[in-house]
């Protein structure tokens, strides 16, 4: 099996030894995204609800790079600093899997590497054939 790995630049993916996406075959793994941008700096500060908006179309553009699309979403998993606020997440959620209905996890997680992120997610799709 082919294994294709992909790199968003970041400087902690040398850091820590890992990769932003990987396909696998036909399946896609976008690793734990948070609303980090192109300069480091954290989108939505105090806001769930538009962190994780921004985080879906980082994995948008990621997914378009390894060949697939959104609509082959097959597993979101969102872990949040504080459960509940749940419903802005999902609303953020819904707005762009509405339709397609992926399974979907949620956990509430102690916090993460930068105090002002409130939600990371991973993501796994299959192939666009």
């Amino acid at each position: 099996m082919e294994i294709k790995k992909i790199s968003s630049g970041a400087k902690w993916e040398d850091i820590v030894g890992y990769s932003r996406v990987v396909v696998a075959g036909d399946r896609v793994m976008v690793t734990g995204t948070t609303s980090i941008d192109e300069n480091g700096e954290i989108k939505g500060i105090g806001d769930v609800y538009v962190q994780t908006k921004y985080i879906f179309q980082k994995i948008a553009k990621y997914l378009e790079e390894a060949g697939t699309s959104m609509e082959h979403v097959v597993w979101n998993r969102m872990f949040v600093t504080d459960i509940s606020k749940w419903e802005e997440v999902a609303k953020a959620h819904a707005e762009f899997f509405k339709t397609i209905k992926p399974c979907a996890t949620m956990v509430e997680v102690k916090g993460f590497v930068h105090p002002d992120m409130l939600v990371e997610i991973e993501t796994e799709a299959i192939m666009n054939h």
